[in-house]
């Protein structure tokens, strides 16, 4: 894909919905992607992994490394939110059940997002760590950047 079509497929994402950052080799973030592309019925959200070129150049303009991901995080086109905010504002727009996680905004973002990082830290010893990063669903391969 070159640059120019990679940008085009972004712009055409944002002007759509939001992309979500997302390490790809990690087996929960991988979960989550699936949760996302799985009940995310408006088709707001688009996925963009870490390991892959469109994610690690979205990932180095938002301030991640793409090399060594430590947060998820969700582009809009004029916000980026990271850590817990990444989580809240995903599950919030999924709809029932999902947005009462939303309900975690009650607790201030300084102490969600210490267990978020501590989580996010330990991730592969937790979960797990995939050899070849996930790959979507035919179905879902039209949301992946």
């Amino acid at each position: 894909m070159t640059e120019h079509t990679a940008d085009s497929r972004v712009s055409a994402a944002l002007e759509r919905g939001q992309i979500i950052l997302f390490d790809a080799e990690c087996v929960l973030c991988s979960k989550n992607a699936q949760i996302v592309l799985t009940h995310d019925k408006a088709r707001r959200f688009y996925l963009a992994p870490m390991q892959g070129a469109v994610g690690a150049d979205l990932s180095r303009r938002h301030g991640l490394d793409p090399e060594n991901p430590t947060s998820i995080a969700v582009v809009g086109k004029s916000s980026v939110h990271t850590d817990s905010d990444a989580i809240i504002a995903i599950y919030a727009a999924l709809g029932w059940p999902w947005r009462l996680v939303a309900l975690l905004r009650i607790v201030p973002a300084p102490v969600r997002d210490p267990v978020y990082r501590l989580i996010a830290r330990n991730r592969y010893r937790l979960f797990g760590k995939r050899a070849e990063c996930w790959l979507p669903t035919a179905e879902h391969r039209a949301r992946m950047l």
